[in-house]
């Protein structure tokens, strides 16, 4: 198995683990504080995403540079430089985050969240909390970033799949055993996420190079990188408005029940998230050194198999949610009512999701490459485009005018994005991405999945409800696996290794 395969496949181990941990125990979280206290825990993360802006374009700099710097001779000093460098001004960000929120907790838990049960001081407890466990998991993202460019990617799921079982075991203990509140569950946060930021911060300096010097910061070396550090910035900050702005809009625009309910639908459809990222991880260094030696066929059919592996691992779970979030949601909360109050929810944003999610290699190849104007110019159109269109669907329809929103904007870096990129990096492999690498795949699932639910009935039973949909999902599967090219070659080359082996006993 090459050191590629290895990444991918730890990688995805790694992120599918982090979701069922971080899947798993939100029926328990709701039932042991209550439906506006998981409101709060949504507002959370998406203050997090939001405040990751200030990353500034470090961590996905750190990672494209170690990955540059490890394939070329004597540059041990400079890695090690580099990460100090970088490290300094990433606390520096890290600690002021904190810091504001602890000053913005008061008019946030006075002035913005509406809540009925829960009172505005413990609301504003929790905010103050939560000041302390973002400034503390900011820099996680960076150490990844560090490791990721080093390709340790097998050490970084390790620690990652290790700290998401006690983070989301552990919360659930707490609630269960020592006390049923929200300031219990950030608490639990807190100590879990020094015991990450320790073990990321001490592993990443023990894998990088050995030199003579200690690592000290070094000015210069952010001068060579800021304007690609300053494109990830913009890249980054337009992204994360454009995945949280509509988390904001409704926080301030919904009941905290309400909000609940959104955000349990938004984090069961971003968690497909977890089956795209680390292909992208993996891939994305890979990229940068195909680039860095010029070897245009090999980087082509890289970025086929690549996208095409893709399709696999989003298309066949994002068509079966999306055709079945009532029964999902229902077996998986055990709550009628809240299956019943997310479920359409939960259909559209995870086909955004999905789209979105198979822009990821396309966006790889732009920043391996250097380029990152066009994701800069495209997020700026969205912005203007999503903020008048969030508010008036919200206003007009609810929570799900501002899902059809992000649906409507992920379609269109499907239908813009990819022929522009194309044009200037892979010339005439445009077609072949429409058509080979996401069509086929998209059309073998949606039929198979779409005859299942044609069939379905609902099951009075939930064990054969759950039985139906698991039959459903690997039949979907399966197909959207036999219609890859790439997938029919390796098993066609396995059915050839196996015809030769009978031949020769």
């Amino acid at each position: 198995m090459t050191l590629l395969e290895k990444n991918i496949a730890a990688n995805i181990f790694g992120s599918i683990w982090q979701a069922l941990m971080g899947l798993i125990f939100i029926p328990f979280y709701i039932k042991f504080i209550g439906i506006e206290s998981w409101g709060l825990v949504g507002f959370f993360y998406t203050l997090l995403i939001m405040f990751g802006l200030l990353d500034l374009g470090l961590s996905n700099t750190l990672n494209r540079e170690l990955a540059r710097l490890s394939a070329l001779p004597g540059k041990e000093q400079e890695m090690n430089n580099l990460v100090r460098t970088l490290e300094v001004l990433y606390w520096g960000i890290a600690v002021f985050v904190g810091i504001t929120i602890v000053v913005v907790s008061p008019f946030f838990a006075h002035h913005w969240i509406k809540a009925e049960q829960l009172s505005p001081k413990i609301i504003e407890q929790t905010l103050l909390m939560m000041g302390f466990v973002i400034a503390l998991q900011m820099p996680i993202g960076f150490y990844s970033g560090g490791l990721l460019g080093l390709q340790k990617q097998v050490l970084l799921n390790v620690i990652n799949v290790g700290m998401s079982t006690l983070r989301g075991a552990g919360a659930a203990l707490v609630l269960w055993l020592i006390s049923p509140t929200i300031q219990a569950f950030f608490l639990w946060q807190f100590i879990v996420s020094v015991i990450h930021i320790s073990l990321l911060t001490l592993f990443l300096w023990r894998r990088l190079p050995r030199c003579s010097k200690s690592a000290v910061f070094e000015k210069y070396l952010f001068k060579g990188i800021w304007r690609f550090a300053a494109g990830m910035s913009g890249i980054s900050a337009l992204a994360v408005i454009l995945t949280q702005l509509d988390k904001i809009i409704l926080s301030k625009m919904l009941s905290l029940e309400m909000f609940g309910y959104y955000t349990l639908a938004s984090m069961v459809a971003m968690s497909l998230g977890y089956f795209f990222t680390p292909v992208f991880s993996s891939i994305y260094p890979r990229f940068t050194q195909l680039f860095s030696m010029g070897d245009q066929e090999g980087l082509k059919q890289l970025y086929h198999q690549g996208c095409q592996f893709m399709s696999v691992l989003i298309l066949p779970i994002a068509i079966v949610i999306a055709l079945f979030s009532h029964e999902i949601l229902f077996l998986w909360t055990q709550n009628p009512t809240t299956a019943e109050k997310s479920h359409d929810l939960l259909s559209i944003l995870v086909c955004g999701t999905a789209l979105n999610g198979l822009m990821y290699l396309p966006f790889a190849l732009q920043l391996a490459s250097g380029w990152t104007r066009l994701s800069i110019l495209k997020n700026i159109i969205a912005v203007i485009l999503c903020v008048p269109l969030i508010i008036y669907m919200t206003t007009r329809f609810g929570a799900i005018g501002a899902a059809f929103v992000w649906l409507g904007l992920t379609t269109a870096y499907v239908i813009f994005e990819v022929p522009i990129m194309h044009q200037r990096l892979l010339p005439k492999e445009k077609w072949r991405w429409y058509w080979q690498d996401v069509g086929v795949p998209l059309v073998a699932g949606l039929i198979t999945a779409g005859l299942g639910r044609v069939f379905f009935n609902g099951m009075a039973s939930q064990s054969m409800m759950l039985f139906c949909i698991l039959i459903i999902s690997t039949l979907t599967l399966g197909v959207t696996l036999l219609s890859i090219p790439a997938m029919r070659s390796i098993l066609y080359g396995q059915f050839i290794k196996i015809k030769l082996m009978y031949r020769i006993k």
